[in-house]
């Protein structure tokens, strides 16, 4: 089982999962070419990916999809609502379009989404398993709710948002009605948020973390990395054996996780 990060941010997103040979990319927030060069260089193909899952229709999750669909004509999968509220959703090819459901089973990987907080149509992240391995993957997200920590709890790895530092956001740049909807809890999720949902999961004996979604304006990646360190350190949690953390990024491939 492998994840690449191969981007994370507000200019795209897009992660990449195998599991039992079942190959999968969810979101498509950056471009084709993009997605096609960087699965290139992780040794994967373009064409055996064996579907697309969408958490939600904002174009920093869905802008290299029309081509992707077009061109390669993958299935992909997102709510009914999310579809209908999707910028692009008239031009793509209707055949590609899937409903998600409850739970969907792609290959040998039981897909289940589950509903998060944040300010777009239907939006989701998703529990991928196959065999006794679990993914859980949460980016865009206001706050955590029950639901949120059920899904992730007990994952071999976690691709979770670690976005802003809320200081760095209350007195940066933006405009307060841009740092109002980001700090709501249909937002995005703040570095503290992340390292005490970590701390309070129901966790395996090792979890691999991916924190994702970094604002480029509002946070910087030593600064999340260390900040959700200190509350897990806090906790009693054991860096490295309990859990390890990963950071992604904008522009560069991130990462590799593997369990045999």
């Amino acid at each position: 089982m492998q994840i690449h990060v191969l981007a994370s941010g507000s200019s795209g997103n897009a992660i990449f999962v195998e599991m039992e040979n079942t190959k999968l990319l969810v979101d498509a927030g950056i471009s084709t070419r993009r997605i096609k060069q960087s699965l290139d260089i992780i040794g994967t193909k373009i064409e055996e990916l064996d579907g697309v899952l969408i958490t939600h229709e904002h174009r920093d999750h869905v802008k290299g999809l029309t081509t992707l669909l077009k061109k390669y004509h993958l299935p992909a999968y997102t709510r009914p609502d999310t579809w209908q509220s999707m910028y692009c959703r008239e031009v793509l090819p209707d055949n590609c379009c899937r409903e998600l459901s409850d739970s969907l089973d792609i290959g040998k990987v039981k897909v289940e989404p589950f509903a998060i907080s944040h300010d777009a149509a239907d939006p989701v992240g998703f529990r991928l398993q196959a065999g006794s391995i679990k993914v859980g993957i949460a980016t865009d997200l206001g706050f955590v709710t029950p639901t949120v920590k059920a899904a992730l709890s007990l994952s071999d790895v976690l691709v979770l948002e670690a976005n802003h530092d809320i200081d760095m956001l209350k007195n940066g740049s933006y405009p307060w009605h841009l740092k109002k909807r980001i700090m709501s809890n249909r937002g995005h999720l703040a570095n503290t948020d992340a390292g005490w949902t970590l701390a309070q999961l129901n966790r395996k004996a090792h979890t691999n973390v991916f924190l994702a979604h970094l604002s480029r304006e509002n946070n910087r990646p030593e600064l999340a990395e260390e900040t959700v360190a200190n509350i897990l350190t806090q906790e009693g949690c054991k860096l490295d054996q309990d859990i390890s953390l990963n950071l992604t990024y904008p522009e560069q491939i991130s990462g590799i996780c593997e369990h045999q």
